[in-house]
């Protein structure tokens, strides 16, 4: 039986995505500090990090979409926090039923927040 997925996204520089998912809310999971490996939480969602110093953020399309039961205060949360909207990503509700917005972090990895509604 599968029970859970955890995305493994590529990062530059670990210093600048720790602090980027930080702002978010994210915390370390564990107490251990991995050589080019950064794994973080928040709530039920764990996203693992691997170095990739060549990175061409141009030809990164890492994506992640997280279900949320509280879209309209993680969207605040971004707001207040002076996180960057995706261009495209301001909160709506889409054709498919899922109030949404996005992110992208600094390796251009997109990052979907949707609740159904």
């Amino acid at each position: 039986m599968l029970k859970s997925i955890i995305p493994k996204l590529p990062m530059r520089n670990k210093a600048i995505t720790k602090a980027y998912y930080y702002n978010l809310g994210f915390k370390p999971l564990g107490d251990i500090d991995y050589d080019g490996y950064l794994m973080l939480i928040k709530d039920d969602i764990e996203i693992h990090f691997f170095e990739f110093t060549a990175l061409n953020t141009k030809e990164n399309y890492g994506m992640v979409y997280m279900r949320t039961d509280t879209i309209d205060e993680m969207y605040k949360f971004c707001l207040d926090n002076n996180v960057d909207i995706h261009p495209n990503g301001d909160l709506e509700i889409k054709p498919w039923h899922m109030k949404e917005f996005a992110l992208l972090d600094p390796d251009n990895n997109l990052l979907t927040f949707g609740q159904m509604v």
